[in-house]
């Protein structure tokens, strides 16, 4: 197995558990892209063994830091015990996460199950090495229908890697229908958001209909993950978007559901959040949940005037009573400064906002603690006094 020196600040970081080394901590290296190398301090000890890419800025990825082999019997064995895990917290739903990357123990993998199909992402160059080992796992332990090569994220190209979908096995379906809490969403694997439906917020969206009621607005309601559970619980919902193909198949999953008091609206949420309190209206309970605002360190301080506005604005329409569910998935928007933001915007609104919850991604993303990028998703259900 080939080594890979690193300096003592790379040590300190594996030493606490973190599992990335980047380049600037590399010493020394004997390494070919993506294989797997023994990990060692400069004195010669060994620190664990490591995924290598020889063209990202994270240059190691810790799979191990035990004297354990990592051969397909390690492999079979990580896939076994995040399926267990799925099962113990009750996550093995139509959809769920099986492998969410570092948090799993295989950083740079995802693993999306949709009911008899399975998606697949390989984000480094270790686990594109990696990839028919993986293909062959996966059939051994599921026997799914067809697996999707959903290898589109930009992130690839940090990696020197192509940007590809395609069926590496059986036959996978453009979209299919999907069951969650009861409710049937269209699933499109091959072109929807990260792997056809966003499954880190589905504990969120049922927390939400839970609090919900009287008269709803969803803002940037994509294709009504948070919409359809609003329904259930709401005398109407209006679902606010500025993609008129997103919203098209909100409409096209309330018809599945029988889901009539969804009306929709086209239109930039910043603008209609003006228009709306222009025109005095009111709700009882209001979702945002943004796209990410800060996608790098550069982008964190213009992020945070984005979400106190929509926030400050989401206040303003808001009786007292109402609940107000907020999220920001956004790794570099801490949790401390979310909160931070929403109460500032609390004030700007002269209102009073009692916390309810301090939620984060569904349990089947999990947070790795020593990782704090695992924890991306915050989401504060709030309720205005």
């Amino acid at each position: 197995m080939s080594s890979v020196v690193v300096s003592r600040q790379g040590a300190d970081r594996i030493r606490r558990g973190h599992l990335w080394v980047y380049r600037t901590d590399v010493k020394n290296s004997t390494a070919t892209s993506g294989e797997v190398v023994d990990v060692r301090g400069g004195r010669g000890e060994l620190w664990g063994k490591a995924f290598y890419s020889h063209e990202s800025q994270i240059a190691l990825r810790m799979l191990t830091t035990r004297g354990e082999d990592v051969d397909p019997g390690f492999w079979g064995r990580k896939l076994e015990e995040a399926l267990k895990f799925r099962e113990e917290i009750g996550a093995r739903t139509e959809a769920y996460r099986w492998i969410h990357g570092e948090s799993d123990g295989i950083p740079s993998l995802i693993i999306d199950r949709y009911g008899d199909y399975v998606v697949l992402q390989t984000l480094s160059q270790g686990t594109e090495r990696l990839k028919e080992t993986l293909v062959h796992l996966i059939v051994d332990l599921v026997r799914p229908k067809g697996i999707l090569e959903r290898n589109d994220p930009k992130v690839r190209a940090l990696e020197g890697l192509h940007l590809v979908k395609r069926s590496i096995h059986g036959d996978v379906p453009r979209s299919m229908t999907i069951r969650e809490e009861g409710i049937l969403f269209h699933a499109n694997l091959w072109e929807g958001q990260k792997t056809g439906l966003f499954l880190d917020q589905r504990e969120n969206r049922a927390a939400a209909r839970r609090r919900a009621r009287g008269r709803a607005l969803d803002v940037f309601c994509y294709d009504g993950g948070f919409s359809l559970n609003l329904a259930r619980a709401c005398e109407n919902v209006l679902s606010v978007d500025i993609s008129k193909e997103a919203l098209g198949r909100l409409r096209i999953n309330a018809e599945a559901n029988d889901i009539t008091n969804i009306e929709t609206i086209e239109a930039n949420a910043f603008d209609l959040l003006r228009e709306l309190a222009d025109r005095g209206e009111s709700f009882d309970s209001i979702v945002l949940d943004p796209p990410a605002f800060a996608k790098n360190r550069a982008a964190v301080q213009h992020a945070v005037r984005g979400y106190k506005e929509i926030n400050l604005r989401a206040l303003k329409l808001l009786r007292p009573g109402g609940h107000l569910i907020t999220s920001t998935c956004s790794y570099h928007i801490k949790e401390p400064d979310f909160l931070d933001i929403v109460t500032s915007a609390a004030a700007d609104a002269g209102t009073r906002l009692v916390l309810l919850e301090k939620r984060m991604q569904s349990r089947d993303h999990p947070v790795l603690l020593t990782m704090p990028e695992t924890h991306y998703l915050k989401c504060l259900l709030l309720q205005k006094r």
